[in-house]
């Protein structure tokens, strides 16, 4: 097991030693094993291909420092990881990215079979990494096996060029699978149930979760899953008509000097550096995911309708101000300080996620927003209708979907503002994006250095964290997040209840109803209404 206080465990791929870490307020150490393949390295003829089982080694593996990050625009994943409070030191950049980081307590037992909880992390799909996000509190006091998987991002993770032939995107998400697959075949020598495993992510890494709920290729990889701020169905990260992926078939071509007939054998050719400086310009665009006919045959709503769904128990929910801080200002929006009411239309053009519904009668969304003469007012309001149609009504349309293909739904609305965050955000920020991320995963009991720098949390927010922990930790044990000295969390069913995360919990039912039937009714029968009445006017 051990060698001098460095943990080896044998593979069917080779032997690989890992190190001790420590975590507070528990007597119960983590083993860590970084950077452990699960696929050949993608690069050369494996640029835009499948991936491939990794060859296995003689020697023993080094794997206590952190394995390189997939190709990403690194300085803007510091921006963002800046702004939702994280300082680490960043490994390398590099293609050769195809690697999971283990976390297992170092007091199990040669028969244990643990848990086992693998983190998607987020960053839109283009940035971030697995070593981004430390599993050794979730590990150490809920006695379950971590594991953090990467997958490739940005073009080389999901480009497609809409004909079915040369490239079918979707590269990062079949990673997804590869690393599944992984960990049923290896899992139990880190002490894990294979049989047993809950996939959980957040942001993009919860879209990549509820992608796996609805694709065959996930069918019994997992047994429940969690998506926390995120579903396939959010606007931006799931195309499915043609049109669409030949728009950024045709964007990459232009950015990167190929044709786009020849666009794949063009970028194979390009040199991992060419291809960084590609998309690293501030115009490169966030590749989506897409209906590519094998990880998705179909698009998201219809896989549910149908109910070809795995039927997994699924944790859904979303944070209270989504739209409140860390995206705005990641998207340099300038009216954080107040929206003055003759502003809201033109900020309503500018919305790269109301793009959708702007050329829709602005008083529809007048009287959403029911503008104040009160710049603050409407800022909140503004900052909400953005939260609402990226995270909030996806959500719960993805929550009732689910529930109604028959498996188990529990659905939340976490509330509580980080007290770490009082003076690097305004105090008008509430739960904001990624928020959650601070009590799922014990920040208040990571050693020093591993997601912040060094903060005192008070004894409130240990409380929160445990608790958060606990309801997370029990879904990954039995499909259901409730125990003893829980608040009790109902199921989401016809009642629509859903729980309530602050410093105390409690229950509440239907959330924003009368917004989802805003967005799902009212509006797309104006305009259906609309495009009659324009029909009828060209044909007079």
């Amino acid at each position: 097991q051990a060698d001098g206080g460095t943990p080896l465990v044998e593979t069917k791929y080779g032997k690989i030693r890992g190190t001790t870490l420590t975590v507070k307020e528990v007597d119960r150490t983590v083993h860590a094993f970084y950077g452990i393949p699960f696929a050949k390295p993608p690069v050369g003829p494996l640029r835009f291909a499948a991936p491939e089982p990794p060859e296995p080694w003689t020697s023993v593996r080094e794997a206590a420092e952190y394995p390189p990050m997939c190709l990403q625009p690194i300085e803007m994943t510091k921006k963002m990881m800046k702004l939702i409070g994280v300082e680490v030191t960043y490994p390398p950049v590099s293609e050769d990215c195809l690697y999971l980081n283990i976390f297992t307590p170092s007091d199990r037992g040669d028969n244990d079979r643990l848990p086992v909880m693998v983190y998607i992390h987020g960053g839109g799909l283009v940035a971030e990494s697995a070593s981004l996000y430390d599993g050794s509190a979730l590990s150490a006091h809920e006695n379950l096996v971590y594991v953090a998987i990467q997958y490739r991002l940005g073009i080389l993770g999901f480009l497609s060029t809409g004909d079915g032939q040369t490239a079918s995107g979707n590269y990062g998400l079949l990673d997804q699978v590869a690393a599944l697959r992984w960990v049923q075949e290896n899992i139990r020598d880190f002490g894990g149930d294979p049989g047993s495993v809950t996939i959980f992510g957040e942001s993009a890494g919860a879209v990549s979760v509820s992608a796996l709920v609805l694709s065959p290729l996930g069918k019994g990889l997992f047994h429940r899953a969690i998506a926390q701020s995120g579903v396939a169905i959010m606007p931006g990260f799931m195309v499915s008509s043609t049109e669409e992926l030949i728009f950024y078939r045709d964007f990459v071509a232009n950015e990167s000097g190929c044709e786009p007939s020849s666009l794949v054998d063009c970028l194979r050719m390009k040199s991992e550096q060419e291809i960084s400086s590609i998309i690293s310009t501030s115009a490169f665009l966030p590749i989506p995911a897409c209906v590519d006919g094998v990880f998705l045959p179909k698009p998201a709503e219809e896989i549910l309708t149908a109910k070809e769904n795995s039927k997994v128990p699924f944790i859904i929910g979303i944070n209270v101000q989504e739209f409140g801080w860390v995206i705005p200002k990641s998207l340099d929006l300038k009216y954080m300080d107040g929206l003055p009411k003759e502003s809201i239309q033109l900020e309503l053009g500018r919305s790269m996620f109301l793009g959708a519904v702007s050329s829709l009668d602005y008083t529809l969304l007048d009287k959403y927003i029911e503008s104040t003469d009160d710049p603050l007012e409407n800022r909140d309001r503004f900052l909400d209708l953005q939260g609402d149609v990226m995270f909030v009504m996806p959500a719960l349309k993805i929550a009732k979907l689910h529930r109604d293909s028959g498996s188990p739904v529990y659905f939340y609305e976490f509330q509580h503002r980080p007290s770490l965050f009082q003076h690097s955000r305004p105090q008008w920020v509430k739960a904001d994006h990624c928020d959650d991320l601070v009590f799922v995963f014990g920040g208040p009991f990571l050693r020093d250095g591993a997601f912040y720098k060094s903060y005192n949390f008070p004894e409130e927010e240990k409380t929160l964290s445990k608790t958060v922990m606990r309801y997370w930790a029990n879904f990954a044990r039995t499909g259901d997040p409730n125990g003893p000295g829980l608040a009790r969390w109902p199921q989401y069913d016809q009642d629509e209840d859903y729980l309530q995360i602050d410093l105390q919990q409690k229950v509440a039912r239907r959330l924003k109803d009368g917004k989802f039937n805003f967005w799902t009714k009212v509006l797309p029968e104006k305009i259906q209404k609309m495009s009659e009445e324009a029909k009828e006017h060209i044909e007079l």
